[in-house]
């Protein structure tokens, strides 16, 4: 396994374990999870920095990673939430965007497509990242943070509807006048 592959590995594999310390009834539980949850969040810009660098992009990759950041954010997110830390229809817009989005490229994917990650895509996983621990460590900011993090949602999620909406329409038309 190449390092980039093993960051995005370790990133799924860290967000249980930064959750599950938002449970545990020790002494200073919210900094480890926070603390765990950063190390998590830092391997996201990692693993994609290595993979150019090192010229090792892979399937695997390019698979894994946009997932890997879907199970750290959601994982977190849904036990705030669970905490009473974060509003319900918060997480709702959010997995509601991620489900979408995944959708989209599943049928962009069917048509020849590919949908790679767009800015506004890459800002709003890192507002996400950026809010969540500040929610964790229950900081003044948190919910500003989190605010930032949904608009970013909402709007890349939007792009995303009328960027590759449109492409597939498009190629739904050019198909239905090759045949």
């Amino acid at each position: 396994m190449n390092l980039p592959n093993f960051l995005t590995a370790l990133r799924i594999i860290l967000a249980p374990v930064s959750v599950m310390f938002l449970f545990l009834d020790i002494p200073h539980t919210e900094l480890y999870a926070a603390g765990i949850f950063i190390l998590a969040g830092l391997t996201d810009g990692l693993d994609g920095y290595a993979a150019r660098i090192r010229r090792e992009i892979t399937a695997f990759g390019k698979s894994f990673d946009p997932l890997a950041d879907k199970i750290l954010v959601l994982f977190a997110l849904l036990s705030l939430m669970k905490l009473g830390l974060v509003a319900w229809w918060v997480v709702a817009i959010i997995i509601l965007r991620e489900v979408f989005v995944t959708i989209l490229r599943w049928f962009a994917g069917r048509a020849g497509l590919s949908v790679g990650a767009s800015s506004l895509g890459k800002i709003k996983t890192f507002t996400q990242i950026l809010a969540i621990p500040a929610l964790i460590l229950k900081l003044p900011i948190a919910n500003i943070l989190l605010y930032i993090a949904v608009f970013f949602t909402i709007l890349s999620g939007a792009q995303y509807a009328i960027l590759w909406g449109g492409a597939l329409s498009r190629k739904a038309a050019e198909k239905k006048q090759a045949a």
